[in-house]
């Protein structure tokens, strides 16, 4: 299956990265998110001249499914999984730091790396179909690092993480919207027009004061987060996890044996 890729286009002061692997539900490979990590450098140093950054999936049927999960069998032990989750905190914290506003556009599916990179953005606009969740307690048996685990808290609440990592259970639009997480639900064909005027809205603000603003708010948010590299390294390098892959890749459910 195709690496995939991350479009970047600029016009009118609006860039528009599109994540373009519909074939697997636009799930990211290491090429995809170094390719997001370079667009978010280009675009940091354009933030007199871009004024909004909007993020979207390819396909109408997702927005980012993920980490692409066979990639993870070439893990060895719990340090690879240390290094991983660095990487992608790393990628999150350029989508932060990006100057200017920053808008997801959510179509179908935003889980695990996905949601990630959708609550890095200051504001999210969906469809009623979108599906967000961090689905790992039922498919691959591994962690997230404590920075996305306060990301996730600061946009959701607590009890609503809880369910989407203890439960594995996958929240609707029509929650997402009450809890805040969404700014606006629209049908599709009116999705558009939605992300053009919210865009519109942004643009015409002062930036420097948005960019201030935006950054005192990543402070807060991940500013104290603890280390928790030992859990980090207790999951990825666990049997179970590597049952996880294997069961996944193959098609088949996992047995999990805590261990």
């Amino acid at each position: 299956m195709s690496e995939g890729s991350v479009r970047l286009a600029v016009a009118n002061g609006i860039a528009t990265l599109v994540f373009d692997r519909p074939a697997a539900r636009n799930a990211m490979t290491w090429a995809m998110y170094e390719q997001l990590g370079a667009h978010c450098e280009a675009l940091a140093a354009r933030a007199g001249e871009v004024r909004v950054v909007v993020m979207r999936g390819a396909g109408g049927q997702a927005f980012v499914a993920g980490t692409d999960i066979a990639q993870f069998r070439d893990f060895a032990g719990g340090d690879d999984g240390v290094a991983y989750e660095r990487r992608i905190d790393a990628g999150i914290g350029l989508i932060e730091a990006l100057p200017m506003p920053t808008l997801a556009v959510v179509e179908g599916w935003a889980v695990g790396g996905g949601l990630a990179i959708a609550t890095a953005c200051d504001f999210r606009i969906a469809t009623p179909g979108a599906r967000f969740g961090v689905p790992i307690a039922r498919t691959l048996g591994n962690t997230l690092s404590s920075l996305n685990f306060a990301r996730l808290r600061a946009a959701w609440g607590l009890q609503p993480v809880r369910r989407m990592l203890l439960l594995s259970q996958i929240l609707g639009a029509d929650e997402a919207l009450a809890c805040g997480f969404l700014e606006q639900v629209c049908e599709a064909d009116a999705l558009d027009t939605a992300v053009e005027a919210l865009c519109g809205r942004l643009a015409a603000l002062a930036p420097v004061t948005q960019a201030a603003a935006k950054e005192a708010l990543r402070r807060g948010t991940v500013q104290g987060a603890p280390d928790s590299d030992d859990l980090v390294r207790r999951c990825y390098g666990s049997a179970d996890f590597a049952e996880g892959v294997a069961a996944f890749t193959a098609g088949r459910a996992p047995a999990w044996r805590g261990r």
